[in-house]
């Protein structure tokens, strides 16, 4: 995509050195810049002047004909930085826009995103800051201009769902977990990428039975990925995923830095309706990037105290770096067994982070078949573990849910009564409001001597006189 980008700089100097880092960077076409804020103003109105805007037309429309990026310097004048800023936002809705400021503090980054700029970049310039920021602007302005309608070759933003798996230590049950709910979102029907992000020892290739040659090293050096270079890299799996595999070589894993991640993830989260991500247990710049961009990331360990501890390291680990916070991420407890001392309670009170409603239990016995022949797509669909981590999936909302399924009215939302129940509720309607079938119509004196119904010697809540399960009062439900 070519990024065109206009320049409002006053000092002369300062736009020489703006002007040739712009020109470095990779698909740009920076304009000659401009030298007070009237004449960027000016500029702007002029290019959307050339289009009629309407973008049914034949000639390009107002948003086409805009630059998709605006560099503001903090000196322009005469109206200050901040309020051009402002004016370009309520004008040219399509246009992002990036202050260059020698004061980027927490202050000025608030002001400056109230006022409608896309990215800060602080003085003295450097290339990376000011390439990150100018291309997330870029492609911020895609995006609205696809909404828009000026542009439908447009690449959009990011729309897939990201989701990153950690494990709290090697050994932990990371891969099985990614692999496992990637399957399921594909089997319910959505287009999904499984990427391994675990460089140095990835194993996704030998879990799924994969040999490709290409791994994510293969992008981490492309500047702008297109659909074609992504398909190149993106194994068609048998099963309907999309790979996108670690390296065999381990040692090129330090080729994929967290710019070249975001990248990548970003090009598949437009092609892709979810991106799973393995990030193993070690963390480096490119799983950190994918932790950080990621809706929701999970954090596998298994309930003993050295992988809670390892949790625990992970997440301080994440909250130093200002990856994520505890609470922002979700624990997933594997291999549980009621006997075990440490509960998913004590995981959530131990490392402060949301722990899954669903627990995967411990049944190795049951993956080791599969693990063994390296084809972990074909776990048998009785299996615990695979049904465990399927209603992960769904609580995830990866897939659907089946409470969900049975809301909308399906065959399974309103049970019919066999003949045994119509009876029995025709037999309880008969013998009064207050009764049960079998049992003696008067109130109830908790000691179940009814005359020999089904429920007349069961204790509870219903035999006592409250409400329970066998509450007549109440609405019949099946199940």
């Amino acid at each position: 995509m070519t990024i065109r980008i206009l320049s409002a700089i006053g000092d002369p100097d300062a736009a020489r050195v703006v002007s040739s880092l712009l020109h470095q960077l990779p698909d740009a076409e920076p304009a000659p810049a401009v030298a007070d804020s009237a004449a960027l103003l000016d500029a702007l109105a002029r290019a959307a002047a050339q289009g009629d805007g309407t973008p049914s037309a034949g000639g390009p429309s107002a948003v086409e004909a805009l630059p998709e990026v605006v560099v503001v310097h903090e000196r322009i004048g005469p109206a200050p930085a901040l309020e051009l800023i402002r004016e370009v936002a309520l004008r040219f809705p399509a246009v992002g826009v990036v202050l260059i400021t020698a004061d980027a503090g927490p202050a000025l980054f608030s002001a400056a995103m109230d006022a409608g700029a896309r990215g800060v970049v602080g003085l003295p310039l450097g290339y990376e800051e000011l390439a990150a920021r100018v291309q997330a602007a870029a492609q911020w302005a895609a995006g609205v201009r696809v909404h828009l309608g000026g542009s439908a070759e447009a690449a959009p933003g990011p729309a897939g769902t990201l989701v990153t798996v950690t494990g709290a230590k090697g050994g932990v049950g990371t891969t099985v977990t990614a692999v496992q709910l990637a399957l399921a979102a594909r089997a319910a029907g959505r287009s999904v990428a499984l990427v391994d992000l675990d460089l140095q020892s990835g194993d996704v290739a030998s879990y799924l039975d994969v040999q490709f040659r290409r791994s994510v090293v293969d992008l981490a050096g492309i500047q702008d990925i297109s659909v074609r270079v992504l398909q190149d890299a993106v194994h068609d799996h048998h099963t309907g995923l999309g790979l996108l595999l670690a390296p065999e070589e381990g040692e090129r894993g330090e080729e994929v830095d967290d710019r070249a991640a975001r990248q990548i993830l970003g090009a598949l989260r437009s092609r892709y309706e979810v991106v799973l991500v393995d990030c193993g247990s070690q963390m480096q710049s490119a799983n950190a990037a994918a932790v950080e961009l990621a809706e929701t990331a999970l954090l596998v360990t298994t309930p003993d105290v050295v992988a809670v501890r390892a949790a625990k390291r992970q997440v301080r680990l994440w909250d130093r770096l200002q990856i994520r916070k505890a609470e922002d991420t979700t624990t997933v407890v594997n291999r549980l067994t009621r006997n075990t001392e440490i509960q998913p309670p004590l995981v959530a009170k131990a490392t402060g982070t949301q722990v899954a409603r669903t627990h995967v239990p411990a049944a190795f016995k049951e993956l080791q078949p599969c693990v063994d022949a390296g084809r972990l797509q074909d776990l048998d669909n009785r299996s615990t573990v695979k049904q465990a981590l399927c209603a992960l999936a769904a609580e995830l909302a990866l897939v659907e849910s089946p409470a969900a399924r049975q809301g909308r009215g399906s065959h399974r939302a309103r049970p019919t009564l066999t003949g045994r129940k119509r009876k029995a509720i025709a037999a309880g309607a008969a013998s009064g409001p207050g009764t049960i079938p079998g049992q003696v119509s008067g109130p109830a004196s908790g000691t179940g001597s009814g005359s020999g119904g089904r429920f007349a010697g069961r204790r509870g809540p219903a035999a006592r006189g409250g409400t329970g399960p066998f509450d007549p009062a109440g609405p019949y439900e099946e199940g």
